[in-house]
């Protein structure tokens, strides 16, 4: 079944019957029933912003103010030593928001009670990123003035936040796509800091073929359209936009369910309109271009042995962006010393790119990551 909202312009990809991950060597679970995967809760979230001053990013670059906003579930409880000891790090992709894993593929498999994440057991996080949904980000007013972030930036900004909020250690980081990106660069600059890592749908090398190739001919589409006016433009560059977005959908895309439920070509080209339709009109251009390119630097591979910290690692075979034939994750995952790596075959179930957000497919080796480092009393 599609799901018509868009989230943000690689996330998209899932609700509309696109995406996924990587990895396994067992057959996923059968795809969940059409009503769970589809009916929206309301989840009683609550707010929150933190103000960073004079936040200094790796270029150099400062802002007087860096606005993270973030979403949490669930109340957070303290140890005898009062330390929080029940807080989740759950960490959006390219485009997202802290709404993004709200999606009900997600939330409503993992949220409630008795399920993995039962949010009146655990202290749910869901940030917004530097440049995305509230946080502060280039369509804010400074364009392409705005500090040239990548996910160094983003992490140690998370961390910042998570110190305001008086929380020093996690009980789970998770991920997906930028977000499991993101958990890498966790577990090498912060070991110690999560008693569990669950990186959903990347690859932990710097980005580079295809992956950097789609992702740059996104950035230039825009910025080579007139219209873009190195960012100063006052309405969006739609034929840039348009080729960005584009690209996108190519880079979530799952050709086993877009076959499914585009079978003749009027289906296929009135799924294209009516997607580019939704992202053009929920996307800006300088923003795009901004965490498009927060990657091109990103490469925890170099340090992978400092990863201590258990790891579950899920990608799925259908993944466009981090396709398993490069044999990169296999070869990667040997130098983590405690990671797991699981590589989930194409099925009915799975979504490509956003597999990761199919919480039915994975839920039972999250549980089982849970459960085997559950803190000692």
């Amino acid at each position: 079944m599609h799901l018509r909202r868009v989230l943000s312009p690689i996330a998209a990809m899932l609700f509309l019957g696109v995406a996924a991950n990587s990895q396994t060597m067992s057959m996923p679970p059968a795809s969940p029933p059409a009503a769970q995967q589809a009916l929206a809760v309301t989840w009683p979230t609550v707010d929150g912003v933190a103000v960073l001053p004079n936040f200094r990013f790796g270029t150099g670059e400062t802002l007087p103010q860096l606005k993270l906003h973030y979403l949490t579930l669930g109340t957070p409880h303290r140890n005898a030593a009062g330390h929080v000891d029940n807080a989740v790090l759950l960490l959006h992709g390219t485009g997202g928001n802290a709404h993004s894993l709200m999606n009900p593929l997600f939330s409503n498999v993992l949220f409630g009670p008795g399920q993995p994440l039962d949010i009146t057991k655990y202290f749910i996080i869901l940030p917004d990123d530097i440049g995305h949904g509230e946080s502060s980000k280039p369509s804010d007013g400074s364009h392409m003035k705005f500090p040239a972030y990548d996910y160094d930036d983003m992490v140690r900004s998370q961390h910042m936040m998570l110190d305001e909020m008086k929380i020093d250690h996690l009980r789970l980081i998770l991920g997906t796509s930028m977000g499991c990106m993101q958990t890498f660069v966790w577990g090498e600059t912060y070991p110690g800091f999560a008693d569990a890592l669950a990186p959903f749908a990347c690859l932990p090398v710097q980005i580079a073929g295809r992956n950097r190739m789609m992702r740059y001919m996104a950035i230039q589409g825009i910025k080579l359209d007139p219209a873009w006016m190195d960012g100063e433009y006052k309405t969006e560059p739609a034929l840039g936009l348009r080729n960005a977005n584009e690209m996108l959908l190519v880079m979530g895309s799952s050709p086993l369910q877009m076959q499914k439920n585009e079978p003749t070509r009027e289906l296929a080209e009135k799924y294209v309109d009516q997607y580019l339709a939704r992202t053009m009109a929920n996307t800006d251009a300088n923003d795009l271009i901004y965490y498009v390119n927060a990657s091109r630097n990103y490469d925890p591979s170099p340090r992978l042995e400092q990863i201590t910290t258990p790891v579950l690692w899920i990608n799925s075979a259908d993944d466009y962006i981090n396709p398993p034939e490069l044999g990169i994750a296999e070869k990667m995952a040997k130098r983590i010393p405690n990671a797991r790596f699981i590589l989930i075959p194409i099925s009915d179930a799975t979504r490509g790119h956003g597999t990761h957000t199919v919480a039915a497919v994975w839920k039972d080796y999250l549980i089982e990551l849970l459960k085997t480092t559950e803190p000692k009393q």
